[in-house]
């Protein structure tokens, strides 16, 4: 299987890894071979090679040089939607900057690589709370995958576990932690921090970016709502229909209390069938202790998928970092190369 890498920040950098450490026994168990042809990144630059790059020298110069086009041989030069059309790969890897408003530059690369043939696995967000629908009717009517897992919980089997796991069981509703930047900062207060030292400690140690808007006022839990509300029930969402309320408003005063009574805040997402409709909403919510939502503490993320068959399936585990997304990305690979 040959790869194209279009981004390669932390996340194409920790998958790239992972084949590297993996490569024989990814091999030896599945008959998996992957060979990266070429990596195209914004501020990186790009390199291809028909016959493949040396993934552990081009992870080195990655790391002392800052450039991919710093690779010893290849062609340079092309920008994203050139290497996807024009290398050999048989899957792309999307890894680009999430835009949950636009969905670009991911939904152009996505449909690239749909019509010149080409198989997709991303982590980007917004291709699928922008355009989910058009992009799986495209992928369908071109014959090729489109794979997403690490969309919601990273590398944590979400999507997976939902569809196939769970397959002939009717899902009526999702309710998760989705944000770990956000139920870290919430477990800091509960330690009796107030919101704004523990959104600092929480930007200190890598988990709230600068601008931490996304994650507080809740629009990253709400792109991956939507995201589970259509692919996972069948609705056709857009960000604007998901009822949405951050964790700015909560005070140390109403976390204390909860504490008091034996209850903890959480922001949750919701995904509901009520009335014969799909419903959305991300809010802070008072839970009891008795929840298994409620005993999720720091930046780990968890989902509770409520089934006709089954009843309550709660699955948790980590929301972010490059080696976990990674994973999921490997997953997804796995996928491809076994179907």
């Amino acid at each position: 299987m040959r790869l194209t890498f279009i981004g390669f920040g932390t996340v194409g950098q920790g998958l790239a890894q992972i084949l590297l450490e993996k490569g024989p026994s990814l091999q030896a168990v599945y008959g998996f071979q992957p060979v990266v042809v070429a990596v195209s990144d914004t501020l990186k630059g790009a390199v291809y090679d028909p016959k493949g790059l040396d993934l552990g020298l081009l992870l080195e110069v990655v790391r002392d040089t800052g450039r991919v086009d710093a690779y010893p041989r290849g062609t340079k030069g092309w920008d994203s939607l050139q290497t996807i059309r024009q290398s050999n790969a048989d899957v792309v890897i999307e890894v680009t900057t999430t835009d949950l408003e636009t969905g670009e530059p991911a939904v152009s690369h996505c449909k690239a690589a749909f019509e010149t043939g080409k198989h997709v696995a991303t982590t980007n967000k917004g291709p699928l709370v922008v355009a989910y629908r058009e992009l799986a009717q495209l992928a369908a009517e071109r014959g090729v995958q489109f794979r997403f897992e690490g969309t919601v919980m990273s590398g944590t089997p979400t999507l997976r576990l939902a569809v196939k796991a769970l397959a002939g069981a009717e899902i009526r509703r999702i309710r998760g932690i989705l944000n770990g930047t956000t139920n870290f900062i919430l477990t800091e207060m509960e330690a009796g921090r107030s919101y704004r030292a523990a959104l600092q400690k929480a930007q200190e140690l890598g988990y709230a970016e600068a601008d931490p808007t996304a994650d507080v006022e809740g629009w990253d839990a709400a792109g991956k709502t939507v995201i589970l509300a259509n692919v996972l029930m069948g609705s056709d969402l857009k960000l604007a229909d998901v009822a949405r309320q951050g964790i700015t408003g909560l005070t140390p005063r109403e976390i204390a209390a909860a504490r008091a009574e034996g209850k903890r805040w959480k922001l949750i997402a919701q995904v509901a069938r009520e009335g014969g409709r799909v419903t959305a909403r991300v809010r802070p919510e008072l839970l009891p202790l008795s929840d298994p939502l409620a005993g999720v503490g720091g930046v780990t993320n968890a989902i509770t998928f409520s089934t006709d068959l089954l009843g309550e399936v709660t699955l948790v585990g980590p929301g972010a970092g490059g080696r976990e997304t990674g994973f999921a990305l490997l997953g997804d690979l796995l996928d491809i190369h076994l179907s």
